[in-house]
């Protein structure tokens, strides 16, 4: 996200991609800070989570099991049309999920929002390619400290007003942190419409970005500012140390182990979403609906390009949390975090993931995720209460949609 985006806002929106910003359609702004924040030390040894249950119910809820002040949120979320659909998975820390819909679908056929359907989860990869990164450090085989330059031989060198872009002098620390001083690529300067169809390679995406001038020399304190091309680099630095396509490799070091069926990498070609999915939309330039389900993902890359259902991206969370995808020092690593100018007051981020404290005093960990087409919120609170929230509008009902996550997952204490 550009600083030009972020003033726009007040905030950044975890967008999957760059591009110019529609005027939002919601009222407010996420500066009005419905999540206020909190700097909560991990101790180096690892998160210790209690009652935390690994395995789901046999069967989720979807009637009268549900949280009616949340079903009547949700509904008024999508009461005027402009976000076309909503859904929510919330699983509870005995594993006991339930999940939620409101809205249509589809507005041409006015087809329901299929109950925990797949949906766009957008710069929420950066969580997966992060974890990838932390199991290599768990193995020994990178170092947080590394320069990229290490992994990556001479492909981190800056041109024209990025001249000063130097990959000995970037770790990759810094890129899973947004503190390497990274800009973003150049090719959504006209939104997606344009190129929704054409495929991207992960190089082209980075040298994009190296044309563009640094925003910060790295290491400077305090810094921060959001970068996809930073997790770009990342994908590249997983791949060459692995000898195999990230997709591949968090399929098998991620998805297989936590048992994540419903979450998949795209591969090159894949511009729809797998069924059953609601469409998903952005404000055409007459201010009507335009659907926007079908692109191709590539312009993403390791920062954005993945797909999930809500119940999976919880499950997810869990698998994290309890142990079972990173090493308690690794997963401590993740969760300690620097100020990010530009967020809520007072979130800050960590290596790929965001520490938050909900109104209710509690705190929680996720991400974002925004997609032209939908926009999603994750989170999991320390004793495994976790929510994924998806709206079928990036631009509609922003600071609705967050103060509901935060309803979610203070719901029941």
């Amino acid at each position: 996200m550009s600083q030009r985006e972020a003033d726009k806002w007040g905030v950044p929106v975890f967008r999957m991609v760059n591009r110019p910003t529609r005027e939002p359609r919601s009222t407010g702004a996420w500066r009005r800070g419905v999540i206020a924040a909190a700097m909560v030390s991990v101790a180096a040894a690892g998160v210790a989570v209690a009652g935390v249950a690994s395995a789901d119910v046999s069967k989720a809820n979807t009637g009268n099991g549900r949280d009616r002040t949340l079903q009547a949120a949700l509904d008024a979320a999508v009461a005027d049309g402009t976000l076309p659909g909503a859904l929510m998975s919330v699983r509870d820390r005995h594993g006991r999920v339930t999940n939620y819909t409101a809205g249509v679908g589809d507005i041409r056929t006015r087809a329901k929002v299929p109950t925990d359907g797949y949906v766009r989860i957008a710069s929420n990869t950066k969580m997966f390619t992060a974890v990838v990164i932390l199991q290599l450090v768990g193995e020994g085989t990178i170092a947080l400290t590394d320069p990229v330059e290490k992994f990556l031989p001479g492909v981190m060198r800056g041109t024209g007003d990025g001249a000063a872009i130097d990959g000995r002098r970037i770790t990759i620390g810094q890129l899973l942190q947004h503190t390497s001083g990274l800009g973003t690529y150049t090719f959504l300067d006209k939104g997606i419409l344009p190129i929704r169809n054409r495929f991207f390679e992960p190089r082209e995406l980075l040298d994009s970005a190296l044309t563009q001038p640094p925003t910060y020399t790295p290491g400077e304190d305090p810094v921060w500012e959001y970068s996809n091309a930073g997790y770009v680099a990342l994908g590249l630095v997983a791949q060459q140390v692995t000898g195999r396509p990230l997709a591949e490799v968090i399929t098998d070091r991620i998805l297989k182990p936590a048992g994540l069926r419903e979450t998949y990498y795209p591969g090159p070609g894949q511009r729809g979403i797998r069924s059953p999915h609601p469409q998903g939309y952005l404000f055409a330039q007459d201010g009507k609906l335009l659907d926007i389900t079908r692109f191709d993902p590539s312009i993403a890359g390791a920062a954005g390009q993945m797909i999930a259902t809500p119940t999976d991206m919880n499950k997810f969370l869990v698998a994290l949390q309890d142990g079972r995808l990173l090493k308690p020092r690794e997963l401590a690593n993740m969760r300690r975090t620097v100020s990010a100018p530009g967020l809520p007051e007072g979130w800050s981020y960590g290596l790929g993931t965001i520490r938050f404290e909900l109104s209710c005093g509690v705190t929680a960990y996720g991400h974002g995720g925004d997609a032209d087409g939908f926009q999603s919120r994750v989170g999991i609170t320390t004793d495994g209460r976790a929510v994924t929230l998806v709206g079928t509008n990036e631009d509609a009902k922003v600071d609705e949609l967050l103060a509901l996550f935060d309803k979610a997952l203070c719901a029941g204490r």
